[in-house]
This record gives structure tokens, C-alpha cells and sequence, in this order.
């Protein structure tokens, strides 16, 4: 598959009430290992997911970029992932929405987060040139990730891969887990200056 070049500019680009709509992947694969599974001999397979750095940084996070007005919020999710880490894939069920606050903006943002699970990686793609790319397991995406609110996504698609739910019941809090709560909690300013409104917001 051939790449083409990155959308640029804002003209086009959604806000909600004064909020820019931003979307994301959190890309991944099941990859196979050394390991032989003791029931039918099978390759063992391990869960990874790919993060990209910052265009000026070294920071990681997922691929991320602003919903336009020509496409769906799926259309929006696959073409940056494309364009900032050339990973061509399924989009699946939204994982739900986070809001944040842009430091160096502003800004409020809303951000939109589904899975993609990756069916191509494109040895050219729009942003080779100013990110770097990397799989990683789900312990290592967590640390690496600069984002909590890529986080918490992350978390929610681990515990969705880890035990499937039927769809209507995708949304619902998973698991258990206590780190994932939609009752609001105090804002973080994070390491790249964002500061990230640590809530949950699901559709």
C-alpha cells in the first residue's frame, strides 16, 4: 500500500462546543512466540501494541490527530494512525472519551480512542521522517505512554481483549479495575505539559 502525505492545517477540523475532537488508535497485534502453549503444541502468542514518539520529542504515545469534517470519527482514527505510524488495520468498538486540556493552547480537547488491529505495517508512510515507532507489551506501553488518558484507553483495551464482553456492554466499566472510574478526580499537568483532566468521558 502506497502512503500519501499528511493532512495539514486546522481549517477543516471539528470542535464541539469550543473543543477540538481529536481521535486515536491504540494499535496492536498478537505476535507469535518461542514458546509452545501445553495444549495442542500451538506457538504461544503475545499481545503487543505499537506507540509512536512525539514529531519533536522522544515522548511516546498513540497515534492521535484532529477529526475533519469530510470523514467519519473511524475514517479519522485509521488516517492517523496511517499518516503518524504507517499501521494499516480493522477499526473496532470505541474504547470512550477523555478530555484534557492543552497547556501550551489552552485549549480543551476531546479525545475519542478506538482499537486497531493491525493487519499491515508500511515500511514508507507521510511521518517516517520525524517519528520513530515501537512495539511494545502492555507493562511497557503503560510506562512508555506520556498520556493518561492513552493510559486509562490502554487499560480498557487490555481488559476488553483479556475477557470479551458483548458489545452493549463494551462501555460499561470493566473488570473491576479501580483505576477506571467516571466519577471526576483532580487534573494533571503530565511531562509534556498537557494537562490531562483525569475523567473518563464514555458515549
Amino acid at each position: 500500500m502506497a502512503s500519501t502525505p499528511s493532512r495539514t492545517g486546522r481549517q477543516f477540523q471539528r470542535y464541539d462546543q469550543g473543543c477540538r475532537q481529536v481521535v486515536g488508535c491504540i494499535p496492536y497485534r498478537y505476535k507469535k512466540t518461542n514458546q509452545f502453549s501445553s495444549i495442542g503444541g500451538t506457538h504461544v502468542e503475545e499481545l503487543e501494541f505499537l506507540l509512536i514518539s512525539s514529531q519533536k520529542s522522544e515522548r511516546m504515545m498513540f497515534p492521535k490527530g484532529g477529526w475533519e469534517i469530510d470523514e467519519s470519527m473511524e475514517q479519522a482514527a485509521s488516517r492517523e494512525t496511517l499518516e503518524e505510524a504507517g499501521a494499516v488495520g480493522i477499526v473496532e468498538h470505541k474504547l470512550g472519551n477523555w478530555s484534557f486540556k492543552s497547556k501550551s493552547q489552552g485549549t480543551f480537547h476531546d479525545g475519542h480512542m478506538f482499537p486497531l488491529r493491525v493487519t499491515e505495517l508500511l515500511d514508507s508512510w507521510p511521518e517516517e521522517n520525524v517519528r520513530r515507532r515501537a512495539w511494545m507489551t502492555a507493562k511497557e506501553a503503560r510506562e512508555a505512554c506520556d498520556h493518561l488518558w492513552m493510559k486509562e484507553a490502554l487499560d480498557r483495551l487490555v481488559c476488553r481483549l483479556k475477557h470479551p464482553q458483548p458489545k452493549e456492554e463494551e462501555n460499561q466499566r470493566p473488570c473491576g479495575l479501580e483505576f477506571l472510574t467516571e466519577e471526576p478526580r483532580m487534573s494533571i499537568v503530565s511531562q509534556n505539559g498537557e494537562e490531562e483532566v483525569d475523567r473518563c468521558l464514555v458515549s
